[in-house]
Order: C-alpha cells, then sequence, then structure tokens
C-alpha cells in the first residue's frame, strides 16, 4: 500500500502538468482554425463541420461576399475594410448560432450552412430559406461606423438547397457560389440555385473567374 501511494504522490505533478499541456494543446487548435479578425472558423475548421451537417440531413449552404470592398480600403483604409469584415462576421455568426455553422473563407468571403427546421419540408424549406436570406442581407448591409462617419456595407448572397446525402461539401458551395455570383452581377440581394449542376464553367472545381482559379478575373 506504501508504494501505491508513493508512486502516486509521485506521478501526481507528472498528471497535472499532461493535464495542462493537454489543455493548451487543445486551445492552440482551437485558435488555430478560428479566424483572429473575426472569431468565426477558417476554411479548415468550417468544411469538416459542415460536411458532418450535410450528411445529417437537408441543410441550406449559404455563400456570402462583400461589396465594394475595395471602394471602402481605398477611401477610409484598410483598417476600415478589417472593421467592415469584422462587423459582417458578427453579424452573420448572430444569424447562423441557432442555424447551424458559419465560417470565414477568406478576405470577405464568408459561408454557412444552417438546418432545415425539423418538422419542415424541403418545399417549404426553401421558402424559409427566401425569408431568412432577406433578413440576413438586411442584418449585413446595416453600416458601420468609421472615423465618427456611418458607412453602408453590401453584400451578396447565394444559396441553395442540399438534400441528405446528395454530394458533396465542395459540390453546393460551388452552386451557392454561382448564385452569389448572379446576384452580384445584379447589384447584390440573394438569389438561390436550383439543385447541384454548374450553371458556370469551372477551374479545378471552382467557377471560371473566382479569385484563386487558374483564369483569375475580379468579380
Amino acid at each position: 500500500m506504501s508504494e501505491l501511494l508513493t508512486f502516486a504522490a509521485a506521478s501526481g505533478p507528472l498528471a497535472g502538468a499532461w493535464g495542462a499541456h493537454t489543455l493548451w494543446m487543445r486551445r492552440q487548435l482551437r485558435a488555430a482554425r478560428q479566424d483572429p479578425l473575426t472569431g468565426l472558423l477558417r476554411r479548415d475548421g468550417f468544411d469538416p463541420r459542415a460536411s458532418r451537417l450535410l450528411r445529417q440531413g437537408t441543410t441550406a449552404v449559404v455563400v456570402i461576399d462583400l461589396d465594394g470592398l475595395k471602394t471602402l480600403n481605398d477611401t477610409f483604409g484598410h483598417a476600415a475594410g478589417d472593421e467592415a469584415i469584422r462587423a459582417t462576421g458578427k453579424r452573420l455568426a448572430l444569424w447562423a448560432h441557432a442555424r447551424g455553422i458559419a465560417g470565414r473563407l477568406g478576405g470577405d468571403e464568408f459561408a454557412a450552412v444552417i438546418h432545415r427546421p425539423p418538422a419542415g419540408q424541403p418545399v417549404g424549406f426553401r421558402l424559409s430559406l427566401d425569408h431568412q436570406l432577406w433578413y440576413l442581407h438586411a442584418q449585413l448591409c446595416e453600416p458601420v461606423t468609421i472615423e465618427g462617419r456611418e458607412v453602408p456595407l453590401g453584400a451578396s448572397i447565394g444559396a441553395v438547397v442540399a438534400p441528405r446525402g446528395s454530394g458533396e461539401l465542395s459540390t453546393w458551395k460551388r452552386r451557392a457560389d454561382e448564385a452569389m455570383y448572379e446576384a452580384k452581377q445584379q447589384g447584390g440581394g440573394w438569389r438561390i440555385a436550383d439543385g447541384s449542376q454548374a450553371a458556370h464553367r469551372t477551374v479545378n472545381g471552382r467557377r471560371a473567374g473566382r479569385r484563386g482559379t487558374a483564369i483569375g478575373g475580379i468579380r
């Protein structure tokens, strides 16, 4: 018995140190998956969780892009652009909190995946989604205060309803991105795509002309 007590006493500090190290590692991993500017998940943290939601049931995949961010940066400086992105992240997080998850994919590009209400049907969900996107767009376009001035924001939103087990997240993000692009071409707002079939030519699995593709171009 005395030997066991001695061992326990000796191993206690080691166990405590290992537990503290494990906690530190978890915090580091969590921080690495979070965008420091908005607090939202980064792409590598968002995609796995979003994919799980797609497997669990019918969802809506949403892609958001800010409008006029370059003009805002040119007029007020990059600190103003950061404030616009920070405000967008906060507003998107509040909108998605009870619905699903949200993330910042990079630059002024955001995404969310939200659940279908348990009692809803796919058609009803689409009608509900249209109203939810209207509300989200209104929230994202609320002005931000920069250097004592209220500066309006703009956003283009694309979405698509993804039935359970109907494909990879990348497919649905591409369709939502196409819908977002169409909304942007029409001056902003939101648009809901139909089905998973790509409507635009793709490069490396992404819409041609999108930042990050071989063709490049400005949206």
